[in-house]
């Protein structure tokens, strides 16, 4: 599925068709970023296959920014992976690819959102997003260094 929507915002197009995903944009950018550094690129691929993501992209085509979404489409879905290239930052792109998500047809009626963010609280509130009501009864099994211990050096290349 995917290609349900598609919106421009500029010179960006913000859509969830998965043929437009760049993938070595993609890893590029995640196998450096705080929450997924050293993220081997199989594990990208394997991660955007299994879920509904919505880019962005300049006038040329290139892929600026990412929104991955991963839910069962009926209860629940957790906000990952969202990124905007520095050079377009400050355009618009992420608040743009977050409405595509809150919107999106196959989104609608979720009773639980999640995401995790260091620096990106404003963003996410405008979308009603705030912290854990309950942060007691919420738990996590984390392990950081996974990808640090799992990168392959044939990964950098791709």
């Amino acid at each position: 599925m995917g290609g349900e929507v598609s919106v421009r915002l500029g010179e960006y197009v913000i859509t969830d068709d998965p043929q437009r995903i760049d993938v070595r944009a993609v890893h590029a950018f995640l196998r450096t970023a705080y929450w997924s550094q050293g993220i081997p690129r199989q594990t990208v691929e394997r991660a955007l296959r299994a879920s509904l993501c919505i880019g962005a992209y300049d006038g040329d085509g290139a892929q600026v920014g990412l929104c991955r979404l991963v839910s069962d489409f009926a209860i629940f879905c957790y906000v990952s992976d969202v990124y905007v290239l520095e050079a377009h930052r400050g355009r618009g792109v992420s608040k743009a690819m977050m409405a595509a998500a809150m919107s999106h047809p196959r989104l609608q009626g979720l009773r639980r959102w999640l995401l995790v963010t260091h620096d990106a609280h404003g963003l996410y509130r405008q979308f009603g997003f705030q912290s854990l009501a309950h942060p007691e009864r919420h738990m996590e099994r984390i392990d950081p260094q996974i990808y640090l211990r799992t990168e392959r050096p044939d990964d950098a290349g791709r």
